[in-house]
């Protein structure tokens, strides 16, 4: 294997094993440094477009290959572990870095996969170190939280590789020369454009990143797991798990009309639980299930212009979401509350959070002059379109309309809950008697950098254009990304919805309050039901198992007319555990739909 062809994600995999043998000065080195070396490597790598196989159980993995999203994805993801480096430089906790490396290593390691099972390979990497990290909070329920998440992922991996399983015998069937390719979005798509229930496996990849998507009804696992982070923790897990599958939606699944609708029920879900929400970081974790809503919405939606507003949103969003979650981070380090109703008047002392707080809040509504104002517009230009042409061919386009009207909605609703809201109730408001200093050195720096990078891309947003999947639309928009017309609805609505917060002020005081989410069925119900009803049916099954049989043989040892040695033969219990028959029965089911799901030969 060349250097050009050489997986970047090994090199930020190394520093799990790198990072806890270092002391000192040489651990940060190596720390900033990963991050920089898996960047010039995969730079080296999209730029030569180089491709790796290895052979791995008689099937040939293509672990390095370029996507057309792959240079904006890996890009903002370096960055990223770069910026979560430097925040967390003084934090002391010995397993949050490697856990980190795993972690980034593992979505490093998706985007540039050109095949099935290298993708799910990585898929479950990332599952491994973001599970660490959670723990690695030591919050009064990260270890539950932890064991949630990795239970939520380990479902939706296991979805993933079942419909992996069922695509590649499709493609082996239909004689299909590369049956593990996972390649570019117009060859995964075409065939599956309408999702029919024949693609059972197709159905079975969706769902399972859907469920790594934060997508309903498994939604609630962000704000569950997220804000179980240290303060930098979460910085890192706000990155990587849902844009991951936001980039393999987009590779899987670009033009399928679903996904439109799974992304608006994300945008309109994450606004009303981050209107409700008390906690910080809670807040914000809703506010990320609305942005990955936006960026599933360009995604269904497919077009040019459409997967371009996607993968620019992705990028702008890990920025100010990480900026956001730093702000809200350097908070809790300050002050040890995350509670809007025990916070307030940190203006006096905290100058500098403020304002960081004050531009990612700002990007993440989409205000001119800040990254998302540059890429979220994209997509409300792609639905404009899409829906002129669609009108011209006297084509129903109805649900563009309602596309539309949903988007700006929730992007007024986001500025509303997670700028003018989150900035109120933190920084004025009231006073609360908090006089906490600035966090240290390299918080705020880590803080001003993504700041200036928000700023930046949404005054001179040609470079992030210059990387993304279909460069010449890009290009093209770019001349009217601030035309009149964007900038006026924006601009209107955005102030609208910032007056109407302060009319409604006193209906959104924040008190201690708890937000009932379908995450209640199983973190409440299905316990209380398997304790209440299915465990005393197993414990009466168990004993009529039991009884029956030891009674079978019972009967035969005692047994005159039977020889000797056949009865020496024969247990003296027969018992076998309830949990063995459990997991027979589900063996046996998985192995009936399987071969019920295979395609018929002749």
């Amino acid at each position: 294997m060349q250097m050009t062809d050489f997986p970047p994600a090994l090199i930020l995999l190394s520093g799990a094993l790198l990072i806890p043998a270092a002391k000192g000065r040489l651990r940060w080195a190596l720390a900033f440094a990963l991050p920089v070396l898996a960047l010039a490597d995969a730079w080296q790598v999209i730029t030569v477009g180089a491709e790796s196989h290895v052979a791995f159980l008689n099937m040939t993995l293509n672990p390095v290959h370029v996507h057309p999203a792959t240079p904006v994805f890996a890009t903002v993801f370096a960055i990223m572990v770069l910026g979560g480096v430097l925040y967390a430089f003084n934090q002391k906790r010995e397993h949050e870095l490697p856990a980190a490396c795993v972690y980034a290593g593992g979505a490093l390691g998706v985007l540039f996969c050109g095949d099935l099972v290298s993708m799910f390979i990585f898929w479950e990497v990332m599952t491994l170190g973001s599970t660490v990290l959670i723990w690695s909070g030591r919050r009064e329920d990260s270890q539950g939280a932890g064991l949630r998440y990795f239970g939520m992922h380990a479902f939706g991996g296991v979805l993933l590789l079942m419909g992996i399983i069922i695509v590649i015998n499709q493609r082996i069937h239909a004689g299909d020369a590369d049956p593990l390719a996972f390649r570019h979005f117009d060859e995964m798509v075409q065939g599956w454009s309408t999702l029919g229930w024949d693609s059972a496996g197709m159905w079975l990849i969706l769902i399972g990143m859907l469920v790594n998507a934060g997508a309903p009804p498994f939604s609630s696992w962000i704000p569950d797991s997220y804000p179980q982070g240290s303060a930098s923790g979460t910085v890192i897990l706000s990155a990587f798990t849902t844009k991951t599958a936001v980039f393999t939606l987009m590779t899987a699944f670009a033009g399928v009309e679903v996904v439109i609708y799974f992304g608006l029920y994300m945008a309109i879900y994450g606004v009303v639980y981050g209107i409700l929400e008390n906690d910080i970081r809670r807040l914000l974790s809703y506010s990320l299930v609305n942005q990955v809503g936006f960026m599933l919405v360009g995604i269904g939606l497919g077009t040019h212009l459409a997967i371009d507003g996607a993968a620019g949103h992705a990028f702008a969003h890990i920025i100010y979401k990480a900026l956001l979650f730093m702000a809200t981070g350097s908070v809790l380090w300050a002050t040890g509350r995350t509670k809007m109703n025990q916070l307030g008047g940190l203006y006096r002392t905290m100058p500098i959070t403020m304002w960081c707080l004050i531009i990612g809040g700002l990007s993440i509504s989409g205000f001119p002059l800040t990254s998302g104002f540059t890429s979220k517009s994209m997509v409300v230009q792609a639905i404009t379109d899409e829906a002129a042409r669609m009108a011209a061919l006297g084509q129903s386009h109805n649900h563009l309309i309602v596309t539309w009207i949903l988007f700006e909605a929730a992007t007024a609703g986001v500025f509303i809950d997670a700028c003018v809201k989150l900035t109120w109730f933190v920084f004025f408001q009231k006073d609360s008697g908090l006089r906490p200093p600035e966090v240290p050195w390299n918080m705020r720096a880590a803080m001003i950098g993504f700041a200036g990078i928000c700023v930046f891309l949404g005054i001179f947003p040609g470079p992030l254009y210059a990387i993304l999947p279909y460069q010449g639309e890009a290009a093209e928009y770019a001349k009217v990304v601030y035309s009149v017309d964007h900038l006026t609805l924006m601009l209107g609505m955005l102030l609208f919805a910032g007056l109407s917060f302060f009319v409604l002020l006193p209906l959104l005081k924040r008190t201690e309050s708890i937000t009932l989410d379908l995450d209640w069925i199983w973190r409440r119900f299905i316990p209380k039901f398997w304790h209440d009803v299915v465990t005393p049916l197993l414990e009466g099954l168990d004993r009529a198992h039991k009884t029956l049989l030891e009674w079978i043989p019972a009967r035969f040892t005692e047994d005159p007319s039977l020889p000797p040695s056949v009865r020496r033969r024969l247990p003296g219990s027969w018992a076998v555990s309830v949990p063995v028959l459990l997991i027979t029965v589900m063996l046996l089911t998985y192995l009936l739909i399987y071969f019920w799901l295979l395609p018929t030969t002749t």
